[in-house]
């Protein structure tokens, strides 16, 4: 059995298209049916804000992985000078069940969070709506920097401006050397979400603060789910996607008060797999588009499969015996 630590991760190279690839990979298993996914317990006591998270899954297909993410959020780690979220992965080979390997590492998470998006981000320019974009981000934590480095390298040359916005300060050398004379740090959310082609939502937001119209023709990215008042639900009703459901719709979440305030059901989403299978070509050229990840266990087996795979090639990693 391999151990991967936090460091292992960060020591491999951050390939953000073989790392969108992945998560494209296990949609199309996700499409065929060749994934077990039980919906995912949270486990909470005496501070009820945070929580633990078991999440397990096996993918078929090429990936052919199981196995289970654990993983801890905390909010009030960061006044401790801890990380937030705290997460570790076993891996289990899927004949005999044994336990291969076990990745203790938050940045993985991270990773996954930001390859799901730039999966959706490479669908959303393969409408070619835009030859230049504007990339909003509010909330640049782990997550948020992650996402960064994920635009800066499958976006490109297409970033036109880049708009950060944060409650805490922003650090410039948190902000890539080749990115930075592009991007504004802004003094509010609306000057980072009002002309933004791509805007993504990575905070850790108690209560939802978004209520202004979205740009026409942009894509939102919500992987913090608790950031969109119900108001702004007539703009995206038209094009709301989601990983899943039955996940997404619970927690509290936007789409959770979609439901419950605006009457949004299943039947009025489109799951990921339908990206893939050109959903967004149907979509008027104006119409916002809004994607609600709640987060995959058959993603996390995706990539931590990678990552395994990767770290193989080069030796890394501590071996344990059984």
């Amino acid at each position: 059995m391999i151990y991967l630590g936090d460091k292992n991760i960060k020591e491999i190279n951050l390939d953000w298209h073989k790392n969108v690839q992945a998560i494209e990979t296990a949609t199309e298993c996700i499409d065929a049916n060749d994934i077990a996914q039980p919906i995912k317990p949270y486990l909470r006591y005496r501070d009820l804000k945070n929580r633990i998270i078991a999440m397990p899954a096996f993918v078929g297909g090429q990936i052919n992985r199981s196995g289970i993410k654990w993983i801890a959020s905390f909010p009030e780690n960061t006044k401790k000078g801890m990380a937030r979220a705290h997460s570790v992965i076993i891996l289990n080979d899927t004949e005999t069940g044994q336990p291969v390997s076990v990745i203790n590492s938050g940045s993985i998470s991270a990773i996954r969070t930001a390859s799901v998006s730039g999966l959706m981000i490479k669908k959303f320019l393969e409408l070619g709506r835009h030859e230049k974009v504007k990339v909003g981000i509010v909330g640049f934590g782990p997550i948020g920097q992650y996402h960064l480095d994920m635009c800066n390298n499958i976006l490109g040359s297409k970033i036109e401006e880049v708009f950060l916005y944060d409650l805490k300060s922003i650090e410039e050398e948190k902000i890539s050397k080749t990115l930075r004379d592009k991007v504004t740090i802004t003094e509010s959310w609306e000057q980072a979400y009002r002309d933004a082609d791509i805007f993504i939502t990575c905070t850790v937001s108690k209560e939802p603060y978004i209520n202004i119209e979205p740009k026409k023709s942009s894509l939102h990215l919500n992987v913090s789910l608790r950031d969109y008042k119900t108001d702004v639900y007539p703009w995206f009703s038209g094009a709301i996607i989601v990983d899943d459901w039955n996940e997404v719709c619970r927690e509290k979440t936007d789409i959770e008060m979609f439901h419950l305030k605006n009457g949004l059901t299943e039947e009025g989403v489109k799951p990921i797999q339908d990206v893939l299978k050109g959903y967004l070509q149907t979509l008027d050229k104006d119409q916002p588009i809004m994607f609600n990840p709640m987060g995959m266990a058959v993603f996390d087996m995706a990539i931590a499969g990678h990552y395994l795979n990767l770290a193989k090639e080069t030796n890394m990693g501590v071996s344990l015996e059984a």
